[in-house]
């Protein structure tokens, strides 16, 4: 409790700092600006640094040694989807491998399906449990009965690159200090405006921010549905925490605090299914919203001392992030009930959105940030650049998701009980 109230309290200071001296409107206006250039900046350089010279996702890359590794499938109630993940994990480039599929206490046709593929797929075995557990328990489950020196994990909707296994092994057999390498996911649910738009997000925004992130220093998450570790490096972190509703997150955190590498490899795809009704898309964000509060809850004692500075920059993103939502939901407030109530100068808010100019500045500059990101991401989707007319969306769907997300998850996580098993949901898995 004492790591939580220490941590709250640095996101409630910066919040007073904004409203104390009249600076919340400069706040919430220039941050999305500067954070969109430090963005593209670093997502240029990581292309022009590493990405550029590999051969793209359909050319495998050569290794000096193909260790046995082990593809870790955890799954519940993926009945309709398990059959097309588990057939585009044994069709890998990389032969030297095995595939376990646990089946977390499913309540569909998950259980029969998998012991069905069995019998056509020699390199698979499969782990039943009779009761939910948890997506943290199932990979602990898996990786304690891997045979393989690596793990490459993939959710039960996500379908494996042919070559995505090399990809993610790739690092991990060059360098002994990277303990995990994080995959680069594709959308394959583009029915609706909202599954277009996620496409867009997710090149524009989340794999332009790996990138970067892999540039400045550490990256906040790896993608936990698709993505690869080194079984020693799980082994001394303590594998994935049970209690954590984001096992992704706590993982990432707690491997780079441990002094091991994660790095970003965009070759290493996988199509993976995303909600396609705002229900369903406000669960999966306020899961993602609670499960880093919970991380940052649980990590901000932890990393104040100066072999862990190069964390310190996760740390400062979340609480930068997290003051900006609650600074904009404060600015409306302030704004609504200026309209009606004499406001003391400090506190009036006459407009919510940017003046004419600083509109137009950051609407150029998010996208330039989009049209540089389906660039570079263009090799690998062609038909990429066709959802740049969607991305104007994104503002109205997302940053206003992202805001009402941070404020309720940031005191779900706060409040949340240390000790219970954070078990799994059927998320929305779009139209198909």
């Amino acid at each position: 409790m004492i790591a939580k109230i220490f941590g709250l309290s640095i996101v409630l200071f910066l919040v007073f700092i904004c409203l104390s001296t009249g600076f919340i409107l400069d706040f919430i206006y220039f941050y999305p600006l500067f954070m969109s250039f430090v963005w593209i900046v670093g997502g240029i350089y990581f292309y022009f640094h590493w990405e550029r010279h590999s051969p793209g996702p359909d050319v495998a890359p050569k290794l000096k040694s193909y260790p046995f590794i082990t593809i870790l499938i955890p799954c519940f109630n993926e009945g309709p989807n398990v059959t097309e993940v588990v057939e585009a994990a044994s069709q890998q480039t990389y032969t030297n491998f095995e595939i376990i599929a646990v089946n977390d206490g499913s309540r569909d046709e998950t259980g029969a399906v998998l012991d069905e593929l069995v019998k056509q797929h020699p390199k698979l075995r499969v782990i039943h449990f009779a009761e939910n557990q948890g997506k943290a328990m199932a990979l602990r489950m898996g990786a304690m009965a891997a045979r393989g020196e690596f793990l490459v994990t993939v959710d039960g909707d996500a379908m494996l690159h042919p070559n995505a296994s090399t990809y993610l092994v790739q690092s991990m057999v060059n360098n002994p200090r990277v303990g995990a390498v994080t995959g680069n996911p594709r959308i394959r649910t583009r029915v609706s405006l909202l599954g277009k738009v996620q496409v867009g997000e997710f090149s524009s925004i989340i794999g332009l921010i790996k990138r970067a992130q892999r540039i400045y220093g550490q990256i906040f998450t790896i993608s936990g549905v698709i993505a690869a570790f080194r079984k020693r490096a799980l082994h001394d972190c303590g594998y994935w925490d049970l209690n954590m509703v984001t096992e992704d997150i706590d993982i990432s955190w707690t491997m780079q605090i441990r002094h091991w590498q994660i790095q970003y490899e965009p070759c290493a795809m996988a199509w993976i299914l995303m909600p396609e009704t705002m229900l369903g898309l406000w669960k999966q964000r306020l899961r993602w919203a609670q499960g880093g509060a919970e991380v940052y809850f649980k990590n901000i004692t932890r990393v104040w001392n100066w072999r862990n500075h190069r964390i310190w920059m996760l740390v400062v993103d979340f609480c930068m992030s997290t003051t900006w939502a609650f600074a904009y939901a404060i600015a409306v407030v302030l704004w609504i009930i200026g309209k009606y109530v004499p406001m003391p100068p400090d506190l009036y808010v006459p407009v919510i959105w940017p003046p004419a100019f600083w509109g137009l500045v950051l609407a150029t500059v998010s996208l330039l940030q989009f049209a540089t990101a389906l660039v570079i991401e263009s090799r690998y989707d062609h038909k990429l650049l066709r959802t740049l007319g969607w991305t104007i969306w994104y503002p109205i769907f997302f940053w206003a998701l992202s805001l009402v997300t941070t404020m309720v998850g940031l005191p779900k996580a706060f409040f949340a009980r240390r000790g219970k098993r954070a078990a799994w949901e059927s998320p929305d898995r779009g139209f198909r």
